[in-house]
């Protein structure tokens, strides 16, 4: 099974509250992405859980998702993504690594990533929007061990960096895979009608 992984730990410092749960469109920020992840193609979502875990657990809780909790948030977003490798189950295939701060993400998007890696059998999917790099990654679970090893400063870049012949890029032209929420300008900016996208920022 291809699994989305939600990643929604962190402190959101930049935005002086907390992102996940302020209000986007019917939901919250973090509700669209879990929404966004069940109507994809990934057979489950397991959301990542840290700061503010109780009310974003309540906030989810009825949508039928799994939860990981990571401990060691404050260290950064690896340690999210390793949390969610030991707690998923032995037969899960791949990840798709969703940003918690990401409700602009289209299913869409998921599904492309999904199915560029069933038919280009590349170990790790990028997402493109003009020659540029954005979120969800798609990692296969073959990297598991070699993932849970490193070391929170390297970021999952490393593994990146140690397996280039096994990355594959899809361009999904959709200019919000480079586009998520840090600060309370972004998120002005994104609930209105329209948008004018901001340079990506580089989180994995």
């Amino acid at each position: 099974m291809i699994w989305a992984v939600v990643l929604a730990a962190g402190e959101s410092r930049r935005m002086g509250t907390q992102k996940l749960l302020l209000s986007f469109g019917n939901t919250t920020v973090v509700g669209a992405v879990v929404r966004t992840t069940q109507a994809s193609r990934a057979g489950r979502t397991l959301v990542v859980l840290g700061a503010d875990r109780d009310a974003i657990r309540r906030e989810i809780e009825p949508r039928g998702v799994d939860f990981a909790v990571n401990e060691n948030y404050p260290l950064g977003m690896l340690t999210s993504i390793q949390a969610a490798f030991q707690a998923l189950p032995g037969d899960a295939r791949a990840v798709v690594v969703v940003l918690g701060d990401q409700p602009f993400l289209a299913s869409r998007v998921v599904d492309e990533v999904i199915a560029a890696y069933e038919e280009s059998r590349k170990g790790i999917i990028i997402p493109t929007f003009e020659g540029r790099r954005g979120h969800p990654v798609l990692v296969d679970l073959k990297y598991r061990g070699e993932v849970l090893a490193f070391d929170p400063a390297d970021g999952l870049r490393r593994l990146m960096r140690t397996h280039p012949e096994d990355i594959g890029e899809i361009e999904v032209g959709d200019a919000n895979i480079l586009r998520d929420l840090d600060t309370p300008e972004d998120y002005k900016e994104g609930v209105k009608p329209t948008f004018r996208h901001s340079p990506a920022k580089r989180k994995i």
